[in-house]
This record gives structure tokens, sequence and C-alpha cells, in this order.
């Protein structure tokens, strides 16, 4: 059984963010056509559930996953 990726904080400086702007705020995409792949691909997950909305609004402490990377929405 493999350990989880530790988790990494990203400070948002908001409130909330859309999942697509933080994918690329966070460095786990570059671009706004790799994030709606991955997003519509189902390569995304918040809180370890898939999540296909680009504009689905972040809150603090939610965690995002993408390719064994994992991020929190932070202050």
């Amino acid at each position: 059984m493999t350990n989880p990726a530790p988790i990494e904080d990203v400070p948002i400086g908001g409130d909330t963010i859309r999942l697509g702007q933080f994918l690329k705020f966070a460095g786990l995409l570059d671009s706004g056509a790799a994030v709606k792949e991955a997003i519509v691909h189902g390569d995304v997950t918040v809180n370890g559930e898939v999540d296909r909305r680009r504009g689905r609004q972040l809150q603090f402490g939610d965690i995002v996953a993408f390719e064994g990377h994992r991020v929190r929405v932070s202050p």
C-alpha cells in the first residue's frame, strides 16, 4: 500500500478561487487548455471526489489532487 502524497498548502490571498484558476495558480497545470482537458477527463479530485466543474468555488481547507500531487487551499 502506497502512502498518499504529502499535502502542500497554497495560499490564495482571497476568500475563494475557482478550481481551474487554482490548478494553474498552484502550478499543477500550466495552461487553460490543459486544465480543461484534465477536468473533463476526471483526472482532478476535490476533497477525494472527481469534480468536472472548472468554475467550482474552492474554499480554505479544500484539497485538490492531480497526478499524485495534493494541494490545500489556504489563506
